[in-house]
């Protein structure tokens, strides 16, 4: 699956100038609400997720998600795989379970978001879920910015990836993009104004 492609075609691959949830600038930005507008195009890139899941041999028995942005697509790859699907919100300085969701001691988890930059929400909804006495046995995403190696790909984990080393990651593709300082960003030295599409916009 040339998973660029799906994003081009959906017009979520985006180019421009844009502030990023870091602070950072840059010319791309993936916007993966536009994939997952659709049903099938969004179960097509989750089973291809699931089946990687699954010939590495992780257990799973739930999905869990980061609202806002993770949500659609970890209710998907649970559908992927025949389990459960939770989200975890955000609080003050972290996330929470709430809406009567129960987690069981041991429960086997996969934390899922859309896209992983260096992994920082998904460490929270990790850090949630196993305050809870649940078990992280996987990251997911449907694109890995490459700040944080993903199995099977071959860019090598950044000093800015916040996911631990020993849970594996599992994604779809890897997209590189460069980003900028606001102070070095070269287009903001053009006179241009960086705009922020993502879901907080």
């Amino acid at each position: 699956m040339n998973v660029e492609q799906v994003y081009k075609d959906a017009n979520a691959l985006l180019d421009g100038h844009f502030l990023l949830a870091s602070g950072n600038h840059s010319s791309r930005y993936l916007q993966s609400a536009k994939v997952m507008e659709y049903p099938k195009k969004a179960a097509e890139l989750t089973d291809a997720l699931a089946e990687m899941i699954r010939e590495n041999g992780i257990e799973v028995d739930t999905v869990c998600a980061p609202a806002l942005g993770g949500v659609l697509t970890g209710y998907e790859l649970a559908r992927s795989l025949d389990v459960r699907s939770i989200f975890v919100e955000k609080k003050e300085g972290g996330m929470e379970l709430r809406r009567g969701f129960e987690i069981a001691e041991g429960e086997k988890i996969i934390i899922c978001e859309d896209i992983i930059t260096t992994g920082g929400s998904a460490l929270k909804a990790a850090k949630a879920i196993e305050a809870l006495g649940g078990k992280v046995v996987a990251f997911a995403s449907l694109a890995n910015r490459g700040f944080c190696k993903r199995v099977g790909g071959l860019d090598e984990a950044k000093s800015a990836c916040a996911l631990p080393q020993d849970i594996p990651l599992f994604a779809l593709d890897d997209f590189t993009f460069e980003m900028y300082a606001p102070e070095e960003c070269p287009m903001c030295k053009e006179g241009s104004t960086a705009i922020k599409p993502g879901s907080k916009s």
